[in-house]
């Protein structure tokens, strides 16, 4: 069974860092990619950030510049170093994680994030 677990959410004053760990374990063989979405109270999930296998990378548009997805592919972990925090940025977010080995993708449980002084 393949898991996604999370970690390094919290809390951070606004123009602080966060970095956001994702591991998947289990049968993978291979992955297309993972990722990071996330979802704010009230408002509609976002991408924050994806990268492919062989490094291509897309960010969302309010995290560009400010936000850097990196992945491991021989221990199928990915991160995502957050700076220059805002408080818009405060939400759950999601690693997501696409491969052959779980048709419709996978997702973790999410972590907080939350930016406030």
């Amino acid at each position: 069974q393949v898991q996604l677990v999370e970690s390094g959410g919290g809390l951070v004053q606004p123009g602080g860092s966060l970095r956001l760990s994702c591991a998947a374990s289990g049968s993978i063989f291979s992955i297309n990619f993972m990722g990071w979405y996330r979802q704010a109270p009230g408002k509609q999930p976002e991408l924050v950030a994806v990268i492919s296998s062989d490094g291509r990378t897309d960010y969302g548009g309010s995290v560009k510049g400010r936000f850097t997805i990196s992945r491991d592919n021989a221990k199928n972990m990915v991160y995502l170093q957050m700076n220059s925090l805002k408080p818009e940025d405060t939400a759950v977010h999601y690693c997501y994680l696409q491969s052959p080995a779980v048709p419709g993708g996978l997702w973790g449980q999410g972590t907080q994030v939350t930016v406030s002084s």
